[in-house]
């Protein structure tokens, strides 16, 4: 079956008169590539679901379908051959939520809640929301321009003090695109056991791997004997476009630490999106075609984005191996110190600014739209950059 990819939607004015947060923004002159929004309509498979969910007529108060649970249960043991039960899942609105819910469950105010940098930016707000003491250890940089990202376990175990008590992990990494080795997560989960730590692991990017042959494996699969200390993040939303709808799942296969995150959800979420289930079951049970179309759209948009580069003095760029998001580092570019305000001054591109995740001088370009779009904003770019 083919999907078209290639269209361009208009979302900034659309004839309905729906406002995007990607797209509003800024102004019309402006080609917008920033926050982890697809410009691609949502698999056909899940537009037919909500079609006849609407038809229905009645959008009341829903509860979780048995066949959503199961559904997710065989995506589980289809792609990451992990056996989960359908009562480890608490579906909730969405993957940040869940990481304040964390915190508020399984630590005390002043307790440390830590995580790696850069990072997605929620992630380095939870503690003061809630209450707690941010804290934070830089990964190691590339040590040649272009080079990977690497886990730095060294400095992860000297931000942590007595009061630690979780970790905001996030596998496939957001913004660098790094899947992790099975070493760096081993080596994750000796300190995460030597400190008593929590872990909330989002992997929210999972089923976005974009370097052939490569395989993703929950970190509580890898590591059973961690299980009872670990909370799992998953969603459709990003997978297949559905953030708009709500629904995400945290999957928690030790009884008492589910019966405590679920004990935090009450009163401060409310119930289920009925079509952000609907979407959600559809999703996962029927538009496995759709991903793996996707996959090969996105491969080929990275390789655009390195074939730009290659021509941007001062521009490094390692390609992601997973998710539709480059992390740029501009430090080198002449832009100043905020690359992003340059690029949105002088080329009208917004993209992601690397202050956001705890890394000045980077920017993260949202490739996840059409190759028109994309090689216009790259073209933008080109004639700012180009020397």
């Amino acid at each position: 079956m083919m999907f078209d990819f290639a269209t361009p939607l208009e979302r900034r004015h659309p004839a309905g008169g729906w406002r995007s947060q990607k797209w509003h923004r800024y102004g019309d002159e402006v080609l917008p590539l920033w926050v982890a929004d697809m410009d691609f309509t949502a698999p056909p498979a899940v537009m037919d679901a909500l079609k006849r969910r609407v038809d229905h007529g009645v959008y009341g108060y829903g509860q979780v379908p048995d066949s959503l649970r199961h559904t997710l249960c065989e995506w589980s043991a289809t792609h990451y051959n992990w056996t989960i039960q359908p009562e480890c899942q608490l579906w909730l609105p969405g993957v940040v939520p869940a990481l304040h819910l964390a915190s508020l469950a399984l630590t005390e105010p002043g307790d440390g809640v830590l995580t790696i940098t850069p990072i997605y930016p929620p992630f380095l707000a939870v503690a003061e929301r809630t209450g707690r003491v941010t804290q934070q250890a830089a990964m190691a940089p590339p040590s040649e321009p272009g080079g990977e990202w690497r886990l730095d376990l060294e400095a992860l175990e000297a931000a942590i003090t007595p009061r630690t008590r979780l970790l905001l992990w996030c596998q496939p990494h957001n913004p660098t695109g790094r899947i992790w080795r099975h070493d760096e997560l081993a080596g994750l989960a000796a300190l995460v056991e030597r400190h008593n730590l929590y872990v909330v692991s989002d992997e929210l990017h999972c089923d976005l791997l974009l370097d052939e042959g490569a395989q993703h494996q929950p970190l509580a699969a890898a590591f059973p004997a961690l299980e009872d200390r670990i909370i799992t993040l998953w969603a459709p939303s990003k997978t297949f476009n559905l953030a708009g709808l709500t629904a995400a799942c945290a999957v928690i296969t030790d009884p008492d630490l589910r019966v405590r995150f679920a004990k935090a959800m009450k009163g401060l979420l409310p119930d289920g999106n009925v079509m952000g289930l609907a979407a959600a079951e559809a999703a996962y049970r029927d538009a496995e075609p759709w991903r793996q179309a996707l996959l090969g759209v996105l491969r080929g948009h990275r390789q655009m984005i390195s074939d730009y580069v290659a021509h941007w003095p001062g521009v490094h760029f390692n390609p992601p191996q997973s998710t539709y998001l480059a992390w740029l580092d501009m430090r080198d570019a002449g832009l100043g110190d905020d690359p992003q305000q340059a690029l949105l001054a002088q080329a009208k591109v917004a993209l992601s600014n690397g202050a956001d995740f705890g890394q000045p001088g980077f920017v993260r370009l949202n490739f996840g739209t059409t190759a028109t779009q994309l090689e216009e904003a790259l073209k933008r770019m080109d004639q700012v950059l180009r020397r």
